[in-house]
């Protein structure tokens, strides 16, 4: 089981930027392909963004794309989802999992089964 901390959440104001982390522990995280998934109130949890494990190559959703960037450090363990533009319906709780991959590419789909931690709340509102 892949142990995954987020972190960075808060309130922010339409237009605004955060920088989310997932760090990871007991694992390198080169190895597995990692998401960002969020989950607001009354809807299903969606995929947000994921990187690959073998070539760090990146995936987004279309609701994000051109907005969001995620990347990892490896020598720290950790991924980060930098969210820019952010707009009220960006608001949710962030989750980062191991996704599903082709071919070593990520996919926005949780690897099954999927270990969801607490989440980070992202709130945008003026």
């Amino acid at each position: 089981q892949l142990q995954l901390v987020e972190s960075g959440g808060g309130l922010v104001q339409p237009g605004g930027s955060l920088r989310l982390s997932c760090a990871a522990s007991g694992f390198t995280l080169g190895v597995y392909a990692i998401g960002w998934f969020r989950q607001a109130p009354g809807k299903e949890r969606e995929g947000v963004s994921c990187v690959s494990g073998p070539d760090g190559s990146t995936e987004y959703s279309d609701s994000v794309k051109g907005r969001f960037t995620i990347s990892r450090d490896i020598a720290k363990n950790t991924v980060y989802l930098q969210m820019n533009s952010l707009r009220p319906e960006d608001t949710a709780v962030y989750y980062c999992a191991e996704t599903k991959s082709v071919f070593g590419r990520c996919l926005l789909a949780p690897k099954s089964p999927a270990y969801w931690g607490q989440g980070t709340q992202v709130t945008v509102s003026s």
